[in-house]
């Protein structure tokens, strides 16, 4: 009996995978902070689930601001090959969760995003550096 999470092939597929979902992902989050998102977290969950590799997590502060982000990082992605599975909450605006697969894209309002605290549930989870990738608009990674 082989155990396939053991296999070399497989876990090198695994890993550029996470590596390819962890870019996207870094794609998203200097589409926010263009679009003046807040508080951008990347978690790489890739560890702790099979089921996604990493959360993007945003703070807007008004539902026309994160319609705006939710709807560049869709545009962008698709551009990048990304496929959306899921969006909701659009209508809502307070969560809007936009599934690609392999990353979870949460833009939040202030309230929502603490009430929720993701950040929190999903602790154990190693924050992906974002200064990089943000400090040519300007914006800083959250500080949390």
């Amino acid at each position: 009996m082989s155990n396939v999470q053991s296999d070399p092939t497989t876990l090198a597929n695994n890993a550029q995978t996470v590596a390819d979902s962890i870019e996207s992902a870094k794609a998203a989050a200097r589409i926010a902070a263009e679009n003046k998102g807040q508080d951008i977290v990347l978690l790489d969950l890739s560890k702790q689930t099979s089921i996604f590799d990493c959360f993007l997590i945003v703070t807007g502060t008004s539902r026309r601001q994160l319609h705006a982000i939710a709807e560049e990082i869709d545009r962008q992605l698709k551009a990048r090959g990304e496929v959306r599975l899921t969006m909701s909450g659009y209508d809502e605006s307070q969560w809007i969760a936009i599934d690609y697969g392999g990353i979870i894209v949460h833009l939040f309002d202030q309230e929502h995003r603490e009430y929720y605290d993701l950040e929190g549930l999903w602790g154990d989870a190693q924050r992906v550096d974002l200064e990089p990738v943000l400090i040519s608009t300007g914006a800083l990674p959250s500080p949390r």
